[in-house]
């Protein structure tokens, strides 16, 4: 990458929204001939993370994330044991076909209602003691109906199904001529296997899902330094995690350093470890020395993170993910950059200034498949409930074990939003929609700036420096019909 106008721009300290990439030549017959897949480790055919927030990565979000291309991360404080019930559900789970919502004829409406906003496909297959579907019910079977209505009185038996291996082409064909949204799956015996979508299987003719060494749904998960922190990392690496996030809000310090060398030498090269957060050169060649693989970067730009204006400490995000990736590079590692995404340029942007992948957090937290129940507000939207994981709240629950004194100590140190709304966007309700709309957002970016892969895009692309007006004219701005 090199800027416009180099001798002014490089003395800059910018962020996303202050830079733009300038066009240059695509010699390619399509952007969808761009290729994405990350060049830190194997696995996954795009860069997208999504963040080890407790409101955002749970078994729901990393299984999803990893059939579509990506990589979910399991957060911190999530008990061992928890992280091994969704690893092996994980790596068990269809690589194509998305986990049902099943219910005996005996579940009650109430029971459904439980369920049906677990997935984003909105179905409930009523299932016979074999697994075979006798009905489905979606939420228009829902409405002014008793609580303890059996599902056998609910469901609609007028179901179409699909048999395993159906192409994706005659899937939708066979889902748009029923005019259904979705569809369970069956094997060859007949019985439930999984569900697609109408939707999905057009995502899936564009995202290949995120594989490891045997086939399974990759999933990754993050560590505090604490000084459980090699036990573990042991631990995961057992269950057969893909990635350990060595994480922490600031990873230039000495118990990081510490606890990264202590958890590399048990890993060693087994799986890829990630550490951070740091946004300088010396901070990234400080983890890179005590055994980090990649370098997590950026501190402060995230949507519940409060560091900046509670220290002042932190740093713009495009110039602190170029300034930490050109370390990174010299040493032969990548960097991963995390936080400050709202929109699809930001993703291209980050990997035009050298980072591998992006992490995602806020902007999947309002999905059906992050963690926590669907809610409803006074004016009857959906939101799911989203905070940081420096807040009061998320501290209040990291310390609920130590002696309440200490963790009232501990509580006085926050740095992020405990609570807040993220509403279900009308047609971003899924992790598979927000994906597909970041994807081609990129793949567009790599033809605009003349790449077909991450390492042309790096090397070719022009950045320059916008006024905020010049940002501004770039946002849709046409007259609003009310």
């Amino acid at each position: 990458m090199r800027f416009l106008h180099p001798d002014h721009d490089e003395q800059l300290e910018l962020a996303t929204d202050d830079v733009f990439l300038n066009p240059g030549y695509f010699d390619g017959g399509s952007r969808l001939d761009c290729d994405l897949t990350p060049t830190d480790f194997a696995g996954g055919s795009h860069p997208i993370v999504s963040a080890n927030m407790n409101a955002v990565t749970g078994k729901r979000m990393a299984e999803t994330m990893a059939r579509f291309g990506g990589l979910g991360v399991l957060p911190q404080d999530m008990a061992l044991d928890t992280v091994e019930r969704i690893v092996k559900h994980i790596h068990a789970a269809d690589t194509r076909y998305d986990t049902a919502l099943a219910v005996s004829p005996r579940a009650t409406l109430r029971d459904v209602q439980g369920i049906i906003r677990k997935r984003s496909h909105d179905l409930v297959v009523v299932i016979d003691d074999e697994r075979r579907p006798i009905g489905i019910v979606t939420h228009s079977d829902l409405r002014d109906r008793d609580q303890y209505l059996p599902a056998s009185r609910l469901m609609s038996q007028r179901m179409v199904t699909l048999p395993v291996g159906i192409s994706n082409r005659d899937a939708f064909l066979r889902m748009e001529d029923a005019r259904v949204k979705a569809a369970p799956v069956l094997d060859a015996d007949g019985r439930l296997l999984g569900v697609l979508t109408r939707n999905d299987v057009v995502r899936l003719e564009l995202l290949r899902p995120t594989l490891d060494a045997h086939g399974r749904l990759m999933v990754a998960a993050a560590v505090g330094i604490s000084a459980e922190a090699p036990a573990t990392a042991a631990r995961l690496r057992d269950l057969g995690v893909s990635a350990i996030v060595l994480d922490t809000a600031h990873g230039h310090q000495r118990r990081m350093l510490e606890a990264l060398r202590e958890v590399k030498a048990i890993v060693g090269g087994d799986v890829p470890v990630v550490a951070g957060n740091v946004c300088t050169a010396e901070g990234t060649r400080a983890l890179i020395e005590a055994g980090a693989d990649v370098v997590k970067v950026n501190i402060g730009p995230g949507a519940m993170c409060t560091t900046r204006m509670q220290t002042g400490a932190g740093r713009p995000t495009f110039t602190a993910v170029l300034g930490c990736a050109r370390e990174a590079h010299a040493h032969g590692k990548q960097i991963w950059a995390d936080g400050g995404v709202k929109h699809p340029r930001d993703v291209a942007l980050y990997l035009a200034a050298g980072a591998a992948r992006v992490m995602i957090g806020t902007a999947l937290a309002g999905t059906h498949e992050s963690p926590g129940d669907v809610k409803e507000d006074r004016d009857g939207l959906l939101y799911k409930e989203n905070y940081g994981m420096a807040s009061g709240r998320a501290v209040s629950d990291r310390t609920e074990h130590q002696d309440a004194f200490e963790s009232a100590k501990k509580g006085f140190f926050r740095e992020g939003i405990s609570t807040s709304r993220i509403y279900l966007r009308e047609g971003q309700e899924s992790v598979g929609a927000i994906l597909v709309d970041m994807i081609t957002g990129v793949q567009s970016a790599f033809s605009y700036v003349g790449a077909r892969t991450l390492a042309e895009f790096q090397e070719r692309a022009v950045v320059g420096v916008q006024t905020w007006a010049g940002y501004g004219e770039g946002t849709p701005h046409g007259a609003t019909r009310r």
